[in-house]
Order: C-alpha cells, then structure tokens, then sequence
C-alpha cells in the first residue's frame, strides 16, 4: 500500500509538472494583447503624425540649397535661392555664348492649404530689368526646377505645392507661416505613422 501511494504521488507530480509546461507554453505563444492605445479618428486627411517645426531664415536657406544641389543634378543650369526679407533666386543666362547673371526677388505668401505662393517683385539680367512674364517663362523651360515648383508667367508668380516635395521617408510638409522681415518661419512636418 505505501508503495501505491508513492507511484501515485510519483504521477500527481508528473502530471502536475507537464500541466506546468503546457500551461507556460500555451502563454507564450498567444499574442499579445492589443494596443490600448486607440488612433485619432479626427484625422480624417490621413493617419500622419504632425510635428510642428519653427525655424529661421539662416537654416532654411541652408535646407533649400541642400535640396537644390541635389535637384540640380540633373540640370544643365546652377540656380541658388536666397532667403532675405524677400526671397531670391539667383542663376545665370545662356544668351548666345554668355552666360548673363539673374536675379528673382519673390514676396511670399503662405496659403491655408499648407502651400506656398511667392510673387514678383522684381527681375533682374545684369543691369537690365526685364517684362516679369517673358523671364518667368524662359526660367520655366530652361531650368530643371522640382516637381512640385510651378512657374505661372501669366499671373507673375511661382507656386510651390508643398504636398508634392518629394522628401525621404514619405514625409510632406505644411506652411503654417513664412514671415520673412520678421524671421518667423513656421512648418508642419507630417510623418506617416503606419
């Protein structure tokens, strides 16, 4: 009878320590539990995370050249943009075997959808000023300009489409406030988050 006894405390404990491991090993292997966290169902645009960036005019014009050069690439002409109280755009004209030096002053306008406008305000070849339209359309089709920059001779101005930047990792952009006499530049970065 004690023998008995022992077999069946011998198989208690077996069947104790393999219900152990079965129950441990069911455990691990379920998923995790969801995220409590529930996703802002008031983004009705997208699911992108905004950061909201204030800058100056010293580093963005460090960030727009940056981004030139590496648009220029692919272009015959060299073009650089400088942010003052205006915004600059300096280049040079192949006019018969010469190369003649460029000067766009642009007013800018930040536009509620996250855009940016930026009108004439005076041109400049050399010494020589210039009808606006007749050189906005000759900068159009003769400069590799990005994508998401549109020349509008017509109306004067240049219209830069924020959502069309291609930028690395699917981020855009939004101009929340470009102030350029009072050095308040102010971005929205939008990340996507899935």
């Amino acid at each position: 009878m004690v023998k008995n006894k022992w077999k069946i405390g011998f198989f208690i404990l077996l069947g104790l320590i393999i219900a152990s491991i079965l129950i441990f090993w069911i455990l691990i292997s379920l998923p995790a539990e969801e995220s409590k966290i529930q996703p802002d169902r008031n983004n009705t645009a997208s699911d992108d995370v905004a950061f909201h960036v204030s800058t100056n005019k010293r580093d963005l014009n460090r960030v727009i050249n940056h981004y030139l050069e590496e648009e220029a690439k692919n272009s015959q002409f060299e073009y650089q943009v400088l942010l003052t109280d205006e915004v600059e755009l300096y280049g040079t004209l192949p006019i018969f075997s010469q190369e003649l030096e460029l000067k766009l002053t642009f007013e800018p306008q930040a536009l509620e959808n996250g855009d940016l406008i930026l009108k004439q305000r005076s041109i400049s070849v050399g010494r020589l000023n210039l009808p606006v339209s007749t050189v906005l359309k000759f900068v159009r089709d003769s400069y590799h300009l990005p994508e998401a920059v549109e020349i509008q001779p017509k109306e004067e101005r240049v219209y830069v489409s924020m959502q069309r930047l291609k930028l690395k990792s699917d981020m855009k952009v939004r101009v929340d406030e470009f102030n350029l006499k009072k050095d308040n530049i102010k971005f929205t970065l939008l990340v996507p988050a899935d």
